[in-house]
């Protein structure tokens, strides 16, 4: 059977919005994802794969006593059948009138864009996206060392379309790749990725050389106790950290005064963390980060509002020269508490190192005198809201460096202790920002630019056995 184009399923749905009926208007969302995946193991290649999958999603909204109540009901089925699309419908319309009224209710957008790529059919990749990589790939494992990575490239095209009129498609290109390297004994390990769009820009010799000079700095090994160091943090623990950070700013939560940017006389924007000149963006039209130019969600929840589906987005300055500037609010929430409608982003850049002369990471081990140099971080956790206090591990190389340069491979992890907001406050240099991947949070976000921070009094808390 013919699975039902996605244009015929919005048009489908919203067909049936009975302007005479308790329904106060829908929205459907589809989107497809293609996805090409690569991966090698023990400097062999091991599999490759073509995916593709879809979801269909109805969001009705319905007046009931007290309000508008939102329904959400998703289905990765494939629809041959529109009879199909009724059944969703009608699972949307009882979970709302089941839900009662909702606190973030509010008149769909009506931002209605002639949007003349909505007849388009999916975008789809292929494993041909890994040609230049492949090749790459051929001479880094002929090498003495064990290679292991995993590639990724998927292009997911969502169509929008709402009972207000609007219609808009977009295609979200989401790549990267991970290397890790060991020593033929496997004794030893080297981490490192990048993110990317298509893959052109990739260049895997360049980071197998640089996960090799990680070993040949792990050829001597040295302990060190747990205590606060002066520390180089790379750009992908610079993106873990910050993305946390991005993901705690929920403007209800600091109007309410149970999140760390509460403060005494309501939420913290304008107030100075440091004297650096850091902005932390997230801004959709930021060649290679690109993300939708329209607000998408099937959930409510953290400043995000289902009723905000066809919103547009636009650059947000989170933190703006070292002040905090914004918080994320829902349309609702923007009119409750008397803000701006605040969208979250979809990519985040940290940006403020001396313009057109930024120091590199090595430029920056170069002018450190004693302190470590991390890999990244992982296994990261909340400790206190109040404070944004995190904790996680090193993981895959933590190096002590002295005299301005990499003397040792410290031959145990780290248990940290540190907010990121202290991050901000405490940071004494900001190199150049470059794509990363925040290794922890690389499954739900993966559009970052970071530079690397030093910071002065980095809490490593606790020893952690193993490399």
């Amino acid at each position: 059977m013919t699975v039902l184009p996605p244009q015929q399923i919005v048009e489908r749905v919203l067909g049936g919005v009975n302007a005479g009926s308790d329904v106060a208007g829908r929205v459907v969302l589809v989107s497809e994802t293609s996805e090409a995946v690569l991966r090698w193991a023990n400097s062999t290649m091991t599999t490759n794969g073509l995916g593709t999958s879809r979801r269909t999603t109805v969001i009705s909204l319905v007046r009931v006593e007290g309000g508008t109540a939102a329904g959400v009901v998703s289905s990765s089925a494939a629809v041959t059948d529109p009879l199909q699309l009724d059944e969703l419908v009608a699972a949307s319309e009882k979970v709302a009138r089941d839900a009662g009224p909702s606190r973030d209710a509010a008149e769909l957008p009506t931002d209605v864009v002639d949007d003349k790529a909505w007849t388009e059919p999916a975008a789809g990749t292929s494993i041909e996206v890994f040609g230049d990589l492949a090749t790459g790939l051929s001479d880094v494992l002929a090498g003495d060392l064990r290679h292991y990575g995993f590639a990724s490239h998927s292009l997911t095209t969502m169509w929008l379309g709402t009972s207000t009129g609007v219609r808009r498609r977009w295609v979200q290109p989401t790549g990267s790749v991970e290397l890790n390297v060991k020593t033929p004994d496997l004794e030893g390990s080297a981490w490192t990725a990048v993110g990317t769009a298509d893959f052109t820009d990739v260049d895997v010799v360049a980071l197998a050389a640089d996960a090799s000079r990680r070993l040949e700095w792990g050829a001597r090994r040295t302990a060190l106790p747990a205590g606060r160091y002066e520390t180089l943090l790379p750009p992908s623990a610079v993106a873990d950290l910050m993305v946390y950070l991005v993901w705690s700013m929920e403007g209800r939560a600091a109007q309410e005064g149970h999140s760390a940017l509460s403060g005494p006389d309501g939420p913290r924007v304008g107030e100075r963390l440091t004297d650096l000149p850091l902005t932390l963006t997230s801004d959709p039209t930021v060649p290679g980060l690109e993300y939708e130019p329209f607000l998408m969600t099937s959930s409510s929840g953290g400043g995000t509002s289902v009723f905000d589906n066809g919103a547009p987005t636009r650059r947000v300055d989170w933190v703006r020269e070292g002040v905090v500037n914004e918080l994320v609010y829902s349309r609702a929430e923007a009119a409750e508490f008397g803000t701006t409608f605040t969208p979250a982003g979809d990519n985040l850049l940290l940006r403020g190192g001396p313009s057109g002369s930024a120091s590199s990471i090595d430029e920056m081990v170069a002018g450190t005198e004693r302190g470590l140099l991390l890999t990244c971080l992982w296994y990261i956790r909340e400790v206190d809201p109040t404070s944004l206090l995190l904790t996680g591990l090193t993981r895959d190389g933590v190096y002590l460096v002295e005299n301005g340069e990499v003397v040792a491979e410290v031959e145990h992890n780290f248990r940290f202790n540190y907010s990121p907001l202290d991050v901000l406050r405490r940071a004494t240099e900001v190199g150049a920002t470059v794509p990363t991947v925040p290794r922890e949070w690389k499954d739900w976000f993966t559009r970052a630019a970071m530079p690397p921070l030093r910071v002065p009094d980095f809490n490593m808390s606790s020893v952690s056995l193993g490399r």
